[in-house]
């Protein structure tokens, strides 16, 4: 699997492979507190907390810079993390948008350009949120995803936080509304 395609785009958004220059014009929309208030890391935020979340999001090699299509401004940031080929899984996350992209439609556009390019490979997407994220739980299951279990979850510098699993198949994902 290709964990970072050089161009997904739809009508609403594009997604570029994030690069180590990309750190000001990300931090920009990452430096909004609220952005944060539901997620395990309320603190990333800050400058030092978000530059360790940055590092490794480029040391992982699968994560993406997220572009209105329409402004061409940066709004967020995701990436493809835990691929399995033996399982025929992969997990999406680490993602966050600007609060003017919240509610469901910025979203769902960016997920349907990342579970589609997923399906290629694997027949399950994983997504892990943090048992206090309640706004990213309810956006999962309205894209279809499945609570499935629980794991406890670290980035580097942080403490294990829980996390519920949600999982896409690939078999429900194509199914008609």
């Amino acid at each position: 699997m290709n964990l970072q395609p050089t161009h997904l785009e739809n009508d609403l958004i594009k997604l570029v492979p994030l690069a180590s220059d990309d750190l000001e014009r990300l931090y920009l929309v990452a430096s909004d507190p609220l952005i944060w208030d539901q997620h395990p890391n309320k603190f990333r935020y800050k400058r030092d907390v978000f530059q360790a979340f940055f590092n490794e999001a480029i040391a992982s090699g699968s994560a993406f810079l997220i572009f209105d299509a329409k402004t061409n401004e940066v709004i967020g940031s995701s990436r493809y993390y835990d691929y399995d080929a033996a399982k025929g899984e992969i997990a999406i996350g680490y993602t966050f948008l600007a609060r003017s992209c919240w509610g469901g439609t910025y979203n769902r556009a960016l997920k349907q350009l990342m579970i589609d390019h997923a399906f290629e490979s694997v027949g399950s997407v994983l997504l892990h949120i943090g048992e206090g994220n309640i706004r990213s739980q309810k956006a999962a299951m309205k894209i279809g995803g499945k609570k499935v279990g629980q794991i406890e979850m670290e980035m580097p510098g942080e403490a294990y936080k829980l996390n519920y699993i949600f999982e896409i198949t690939k078999e429900d994902w194509n199914k008609p509304a």
